[in-house]
């Protein structure tokens, strides 16, 4: 543990320092953060440009690609996500709840910073800038852990957010980056008990288990998202097709894009032609034989008023059982024909990772229903599931989807960083 040893003490340090700032001062610093960055856009968009390179040359799919790329949107949109988290409330020293003993002593339950924390993440640059805003406003330092994708693009983040943290009167040690790209330091973060508080993995399912398991580190668990839309016969179709074509293409790389899409036997003929067609050389489909047969039968009338096969353009393969597990991350969607509003429950608690899940009806009851039986973070009625994010909860960024039940659950800001202390006041009691 050598190499991460003085950099475990000087967070733990940072955050002694860190937890006595008030709101005035932590938000200073985050503006100055983020005016670092404004600063620094163009030797950090430089940065992303050597790491989109190395990426494209070894073989990345373009939509990891795309979580991986910065340009000037996206800085605009991390440092107006710094922004607002500094606008946000401080989530320190609420008293969430007091009262008083019949002995006469008075309680309160207050919230006080977590700790040290570590963020290990995959290709997405701007979990940087959020995970350090997050935690710096909760009053936690942070170890940022980035995958060796993006490792030019986080060093450069990371040097203007600590320079600007340090510029606004901050503390820029409460931020660190593990930053040699050598995969031993995820086990010496790991390993790290007593220096690191909580270890925070984004990544796939199987990296997930693999920290699960290994951690000596209390784990909150942001799991993969094998997310599904069903839709049922009384569902409004031109809706249909708008919010699952937005769930698996506005940003297929996304944990909270659809990856299955549950029809009812009869929405099929009312639903898939009109989807084939939108999704004609955009998306590729994995269909079973109901589905498959839907779309294949049928026709749609084009501009012109010719007739045309309304899967013309589109690739449709047939659906095999690994596809029900498998998040795709890419321009795929699996689709499955289901009898009843139990059976779409049932299979996506089978196959689902308790992320994102979406009804489509013009039912209260079935959406009541859906609600109830699904066991999920997030649970949509007539909606994309793309809406999971720390930024459209209101959040101003978010540290990851937490898929476990226990302390934090779904798009985590600055709550899960906090935890409770008890503060007890009394005039000389004694216990008889």
């Amino acid at each position: 543990m050598s190499s991460l040893k003085p950099v475990f003490t000087s967070l733990r340090e940072a955050q002694k320092r860190l937890a006595l700032q008030n709101r005035e001062q932590k938000d200073e610093a985050l503006r100055a953060a983020a005016a670092a960055i404004d600063r620094d856009r163009r030797a950090i968009l430089a940065a992303n440009a050597v790491d989109i390179k190395k990426a494209r040359f070894d073989g990345m799919k373009e939509a990891l690609l795309d979580r991986l790329l910065l340009d000037k949107q996206r800085i605009d949109s991390i440092i107006a996500g710094i922004e607002t988290v500094a606008d946000l409330e401080d989530p320190v020293g609420r008293v969430k709840s007091g009262w008083k003993t019949p002995s006469g002593l008075f309680i309160e339950q207050i919230t006080v910073p977590l700790g040290v924390a570590a963020i290990i993440y995959e290709s997405r640059p701007n979990v940087t800038a959020d995970a350090a805003s997050l935690a710096y406003k909760a009053g936690c330092a942070i170890l940022l852990r980035g995958s060796s994708a993006a490792l030019e693009s986080n060093r450069a983040l990371t040097a203007s957010i600590r320079a600007g943290l340090n510029a606004g009167g901050g503390i820029g040690d409460a931020v660190a980056l593990a930053g040699s790209g050598s995969r031993d330091e995820i086990n010496k973060i790991l390993r790290a008990r007593g220096c690191i508080d909580v270890v925070l993995p984004r990544g796939g399912r199987e990296f997930i288990r693999q920290v699960v398991e290994n951690s000596r580190v209390p784990v909150i668990e942001t799991g993969e998202g094998n997310c599904h839309i069903y839709v049922d016969e009384s569902a409004d179709m031109n809706n249909a097709v708008d919010i699952i074509e937005n769930a698996k293409l506005q940003k297929p790389g996304a944990c909270n894009a659809v990856e299955t899409l549950l029809v009812r036997r009869e929405a099929l003929a009312l639903l898939m032609p009109s989807l084939a067609a939108r999704l004609a050389k955009k998306a590729e489909l994995h269909c079973d034989a109901e589905s498959k047969a839907a779309i294949i039968n049928a026709e749609t009338r084009c501009r012109t008023g010719e007739f045309v096969p309304s899967h013309k353009g589109l690739v449709i393969k047939d659906a095999v059982e690994e596809d029900w597990k498998t998040e795709f991350l890419d321009y795929v969607l699996a689709v499955k024909t289901v009898r009843s509003l139990d059976e779409a429950v049932n299979h996506i608690n089978r196959y689902g990772t308790g992320h994102s899940e979406a009804i489509l009806t013009g039912n209260i009851g079935a959406a009541e229903e859906f609600c109830r039986g699904v066991d999920a973070a997030c649970v949509y009625v007539n909606a994309s599931t793309r809406f999971t994010d720390g930024g459209e909860f209101g959040f101003g960024a978010e540290l990851g989807i937490s898929t476990q039940k226990l302390h934090a659950r779904g798009p985590m800001g600055l709550e899960a960083l906090t935890t409770i202390k008890y503060r007890i006041n009394g005039q000389g009691h004694v216990r008889e």
